[in-house]
């Protein structure tokens, strides 16, 4: 299958997470920790905090890792420690354009790994506005096609606050504002239906087209920001043959 798919751009994500889980479990504790840091130890009245723990879960993070986590951000350890959110944005190979999502305790320290990262991977990292300008903030679930009748989702997901469903790979890919995506997620589970995947991310309005040879380069210089302990996440707008993911 040539060209761009979203899903299999997840499925390539989440199989990287799989293999460096103790990693993703880092950065699930980190959110967790800034959210309750910002708005408090409780997911009833802390939304961002809710989302965190949401994500936390999903990549079976042990509950009392989570209690912990939430635990410290709420300063009920008698932790001191900070973090501050930062977006790097910036280009990669064949003008890919890149963000950067980071929780940071020492900018100093972390800026300049930024920047070489995007030196050392032919990319230029970019002033604060140089990229972001191009994506959509917003929900995306996936649902298995096979789950549920387009009829049956598209009511559900509409009357929830979805924008659009679509199909896409033996999925319904189901996009929604931010602010309506934990009652969006709840309505879909409360109808019984398995989320293959749910999270808020930052959307392209267009794509860069990529060789096979630009692909692997993108590739390389995202797989350098995720293995930054710092990165919480990186968002792309090439489009990736699923050879290129594969290989």
């Amino acid at each position: 299958m040539a060209g761009h798919s979203k899903w299999a751009n997840i499925r390539h994500r989440k199989g990287r997470q799989d293999a460096k889980r103790g990693k993703l479990w880092s950065k699930c504790s980190r959110a967790i920790i800034v959210a309750a840091q910002q708005g408090g130890a409780d997911p009833e009245y802390n939304v961002t905090l809710r989302y965190a723990i949401d994500a936390a879960k999903a990549a079976n993070m042990p509950k009392d890792n989570i209690a912990k986590a939430v635990k410290k951000g709420a300063g009920l350890d008698g932790s001191s420690e900070r973090f501050e959110e930062i977006r790097y944005e910036g280009y990669g190979p064949g003008g890919v354009a890149i963000l950067v999502d980071t929780l940071i305790s020492n900018p100093k320290k972390t800026a300049p790994e930024i920047r070489e990262a995007f030196d050392k991977n032919n990319g230029n990292l970019g002033q604060s506005g140089s990229v972001s300008f191009g994506f959509t903030h917003q929900g995306v679930i996936f649902i298995s096609s096979e789950a549920i009748a387009e009829d049956e989702l598209m009511e559900i997901a509409l009357e929830a606050g979805a924008d659009d469903v679509t199909s896409e790979d033996g999925h319904w890919h189901i996009t929604c504002p931010p602010a309506d995506f934990l009652t969006l997620k709840d309505a879909l589970e409360g109808a019984g239906l398995a989320l293959e995947n749910a999270e808020l991310t930052w959307t392209p309005q267009t794509m860069v087209q990529c060789d096979d040879k630009v692909a692997r380069q993108i590739l390389r210089l995202i797989d350098v920001l995720d293995d930054h302990d710092d990165v919480q996440a990186v968002h792309h707008n090439a489009e990736i043959p699923e050879d290129s993911l594969e290989g």
